[in-house]
């Protein structure tokens, strides 16, 4: 019999989900509505009665003191009323359920516990209800699927549910399925490769095409797909590790190989300088990039992007996105335990109308807040602090929202390499197999476009935290007994890419019927490419596999056999017993043809930065600044995350008074029986890339190191990673974008003697879609590129934070200011538009940040603060509303570099101008003399000091000035988006 179980508000108890849909309504234009809602289980069971559903939903599903259950079978008129909140008013039922197949967390965590109680083979579902009232039934539907439903995993049901069970799958036959392609023209093999999913180019194809017909036969499904996977975008980056025929005013530059020849080199380069003194345990060649820690431990950091699974269903493409760079910090080495994450994120304005969205585009408030809640929701149910990120928001991000997800692991030293063997036995370990993620990384590969939803919605997978958080503390306790030999995830493509990866300097056999999966009806394809969540890949002695299987078990974590490493050469699949696919390694991996590239680079012409008013008075443009979302404080996002969870954060993401200021890093402490750190930034910037993408990358890289220095990091042992996310890379200016920002890549790693660790690249950020006049529109996103940076604290005690500490003390800027107002927050506030972007000038930035690293090291410094956005005249407000103090500043003698057409200029360049490699201190006036003499070499000056009462003024050498109260600069910073 099918029960169900609807949770609601008891009496008095306020429906904050109601209210909140009550809101959303009416921002829609439904002013009349009133909501009322319940969130529900589905249980069936062959003898249940209702008294063994009372005491499930008592004892187990509902918390008594503020829910209340009602009960009945799914055709009970009861569970259809509406809440006697909403009175005798007409209403309109609504229940959003999950598609078949879909991951349901909660329900499997219920059948769980469902059977410690007793009742084993109980299946169980969830659903959410919805009552609203103020609308009529035709309107249900449409607003239903705006505001409550996902229809690439969800299903939505106006009025009663009519089900009279579960849906579990139908039991599969096996059918051994080949793709004709021997005999494709050209025009077939693109519509085999689009209709496919498979998205591969049409030169891939007929590579493909001649391989098999060498073969004398047709390939199986599953051999093609294993290609698409191991080939895509996603998994082998082929546009940047590609051969690049690149051309920019300086002539013409052919790449082989574009990362490895830029980035790559740069740390190959610096490794060999270093020599006995290198720092980099393992770079670009793991799940996670590695570096020394301590005499004991090394680190390990990677940053993953989840961009187009979030565009579709932002909640689990974020959830999955943390979920999967945890694995990938699981799956490096043998292991690393996850000590700390950061998330960087990218979104379309959030008040854009409704009526601006084109087909297939989720509302950006919609995007935004699943997405945040989805990394909240991952990091904090596995016990991993967030401690680190930003948020940009631009228009262009409307068809393609980023997503970034990383997170940092302590690794024991002589656990960094791995080695799979030949005899080992493949082991599968952590959740069950099903069809979530089908496509998943061949999806990522492509554009998307107003019908990605429909076509690919399978692609979306969603996240079980608990599954990991389980399987996280049983794989550190198999690593630390030596059970396996090598370790990965199942990442993008499944078991097709962990073992491809895993075995392609071996081979591998595969027996596809022996994983379990989560319900009847896959076939050995689908088992093969699922990219369903929480599973890792071992390699496990077979003398030592029953041990590592008791282990597992004993922690509720399922580990099954599905295979074997093979000195063969060759990956060989079968299903019960029937042999479904056979590759060469070779092939597989080194196969894919290669094709050459065309970029081109061409300079944006440069235009003088003229303000439309003359106004000497700035406050107002200072205000704007810090309200524009860019700027404005981001804690309705960070308070949603779990940062002091293991005990290691020392500095915060908000610190000062009431912790109300922006940090520029976050310091934690990866073992707390030591005083040793990690600051964890980033920079990112990519309103600079519209005037040059290289001094945006340039940018970037100096942003992420000067917030590392801002907080104690020693600025030689600072480790880099790079995201690209980018549009389009088949057109030719585009990816000449691309790789003027790798040039700037390598130039800054050598000049800083930062190494690039690790990184990885989304590339087609483009959304296609048909206009209501029948033109066909793009929406690409900015060339996007993030860098984050992890530095070393010898000392956590030592670290500063940027929030003032007292009054009395003098205030300085280290690094010169120039005339920068390209892609500035002085320029996005105005509406004006010119100037350049800033550059880095690497000598002049590398002094800098020596001398303030010794200040700070030396006790010198009480509070230091990057200046980015919004120049100098932010950094100092930044600091007055994070310390509750006030600021008097005169920025007259303020050294500045470069020519200057007006005394007008030159002040708004003092105040406003974005120049990199600059920070403003904090010094106490015992330690001025020394700090200044410690300043020998540097671009500094003293320009203010801090007050103890409220007021906040800046004066410049022209008329131009800022006179403003600091709760007044509180107010405005706290005026930007929330969810």
């Amino acid at each position: 019999m099918l029960w169900e179980v609807d949770i609601h508000p008891a009496e008095g108890c306020p429906d904050r989900v109601g209210q909140r849909l009550q809101s959303e309504a009416a921002a829609l234009g439904f002013s009349q509505v009133a909501a009322a809602t319940a969130r529900g289980f589905l249980i069936e069971g062959d003898s249940l009665s209702r008294a063994e559903v009372q005491h499930i939903a008592q004892r187990l599903l509902i918390d008594g003191v503020v829910e209340r259950a009602v009960i009945g079978t799914v055709t009970d008129t009861a569970l259809s009323q509406a809440p006697l909140v909403l009175g005798d008013r007409e209403s309109q039922l609504i229940s959003v359920l999950f598609k078949t197949g879909v991951m349901d967390p909660v329900a499997q965590s219920t059948e769980g516990a469902l059977s410690e109680l007793g009742f084993a083979g109980v299946r169980v579902g969830t659903l959410r209800k919805h009552w609203l009232t103020g609308i009529s039934a035709a309107e249900a539907a449409p607003l239903g699927k705006r505001l409550l439903a996902n229809d690439a995993i969800e299903q939505l049901v106006v009025g009663p549910l009519s089900m009279t069970s579960l849906a579990a799958g139908s039991p599969y036959r096996f059918e051994l399925r080949r793709i004709a392609i021997l005999d494709l023209d050209d025009a077939g093999l693109e519509r085999l490769s689009r209709e496919g999913q498979l998205y591969l180019q049409l030169e891939e194809m007929r590579t493909i095409q001649r391989y098999f017909q060498e073969q004398r036969r047709e390939p199986t499904d599953i051999e093609l797909e294993s290609l698409a996977q191991t080939w895509s975008e996603h998994c082998s980056h082929k546009t940047l590790a590609g051969r690049i025929a690149y051309r920019d005013e300086q002539g013409e530059r052919h790449f082989d190989n574009m990362l490895k020849e830029t980035i790559f080199a740069a740390t190959l380069r610096l490794r060999e300088q270093w020599g006995e003194n290198d720092w980099c345990e393992s770079v670009f060649k793991d799940n996670a990039g590695v570096v020394r820690f301590d005499e004991v431990d090394n680190v390990c950091f990677k940053v993953e992007t989840h961009n187009h699974p979030s565009a579709l269903e932002p909640y689990g493409g974020a959830n999955t996105g943390l979920g999967g760079v945890l694995r990938d910090t699981l799956g490096t080495g043998l292991g690393a335990k996850p000590v700390c994450s950061t998330d960087v994120f990218c979104f379309a304005p959030p008040d854009t109308p409704d009526d601006q969205l084109p087909a297939g585009v989720l509302a950006p408030r919609r995007v935004m807040r699943g997405v945040v809640e989805g990394v909240r929701d991952y990091g904090n149910r596995m016990g991993v602090p967030t401690v680190n990120g930003a948020v940009c928001y631009d228009e262009r991000y409307l068809g393609n929202p980023l997503v970034y997800c990383g997170n940092v692991g302590l690794l024991p030293r002589e656990k960094t390499h791995k080695q799979p063997r030949a005899g080992d036995l493949i082991v599968a370990a952590g959740g069950r197999t099903g069809r979530d993620g089908i496509h998943g990384a061949t999806f990522s590969s492509a554009e998307l476009t107003s019908e990605s939803e429909s076509l690919s919605g399978g692609a979306v997978q969603i996240g079980n935290a608990i599954e990991e958080k389980k399987l996280t503390d049983v794989l550190l306790q198999a690593r630390d007994r030596g059970l396996y030999t090598a370790v990965t995830d199942c990442g993008a493509g499944g078991f097709s890419s962990a073992v491809g990866e895993m075995g392609e300097g071996i081979g591998a056999e595969v027996e596809l019927a022996w994983a379990p999966l989560k319900y009847a009806g896959l076939s050995y394809t689908e088992i093969w490419i699922s990219e369903a969540q929480e599973r890792m890949v071992f390699s496990v002695p077979e003398e030592k596999c029953d041990e590592l299987i008791t282990l597992f078990k004993s922690e509720g974590v399922e580990a099954t056999v599905i295979g074997r490493f093979v000195d063969t050469g060759n990956l060989t699949l079968k299903y019960d017993g029937q042999d479904v696919g056979e590759l060469p390694m070779e092939f597989l991996h080194n196969g894919r043809p290669p094709v050459v590239r065309q970029a081109r680079y061409s300079p944006v012409r440069e235009t003088p930065f003229a303000p439309h008013h003359a106004s000497a008075d700035r406050t107002e443009d200072l205000l704007q600044i810090l309200s524009a979302p860019n700027v404005a404080s981001k804690a309705s996002i960070i308070r949603q995350y779990d940062h002091e969870v293991q005990g290691g954060s020392v500095v915060k993401p908000l610190v000062g008074v009431g912790e109300g200021g922006p940090s520029d890093a976050a310091v934690v402490r990866p073992k707390l029986n030591s005083r040793r750190g990690l600051a964890i930034a980033c920079g990112i910037n990519p309103r600079y890339g519209d005037h040059d993408t290289y001094r945006m990358a340039a940018s970037a890289i100096d942003e992420a190191i000067r917030n590392c220095v801002a907080v104690g990091a020693d600025p030689a042992r600072i480790a880099l990673l790079d995201n690209f996310c980018w549009g389009d890379c088949e057109k030719p200016d585009t990816l000449g974008s691309l790789v003027r920002a790798a040039l700037a890549c390598h130039d800054l790693s050598l000049a800083f003697d930062a190494p690039f660790v690790s990184g990885k690249d989304s590339l087609n950020n483009e959304f296609r879609y048909e206009s209501a006049r029948g033109e066909r529109v793009s929406i690409a996103i900015p060339p996007t590129l993030l860098i984050s940076a992890m530095g070393q604290v010898a000392d956590v005690s030592r670290c500063v934070t940027m929030d003032l500490k007292r009054a009395g003390n003098k205030l300085y800027l280290l690094g010169a200011t120039r005339c920068e107002f390209g892609g500035s927050h002085l320029g996005l506030v105005t509406g004006v538009t010119g100037g350049v972007a800033p550059a880095v000038y690497p000598a002049e930035a590398r002094a800098t940040f020596t001398a303030v690293h010794r200040a700070i090291g030396a006790g010198m410094v009480a509070a230091c603060h990057d200046c980015s956005e919004g120049g100098v005249a932010v950094a100092l407000a930044e600091m007055a509303l994070a310390g509750g103090l006030g600021v008097t500043a005169d920025l007259s003698a303020l050294p500045l570099e470069g020519d200057f057409e007006s005394a007008d200029q030159r002040a708004l360049a003092a105040l406003f101008s974005e120049s990199n490699s600059r920070f403003v201190c904090e010094v106490a006036p015992e330690h001025s003399a020394a700090w200044e003499a410690l300043l020998e070499g540097v671009f500094f000056a003293a320009i203010g000091h801090v007050t103890e009462a409220d007021g906040f003024t800046i004066a410049t050498a022209s008329a131009h000035a800022i006179g403003t109260r600091v709760p007044k600069l509180d107010e405005a910073w706290r005026g930007g988006p929330t969810l």
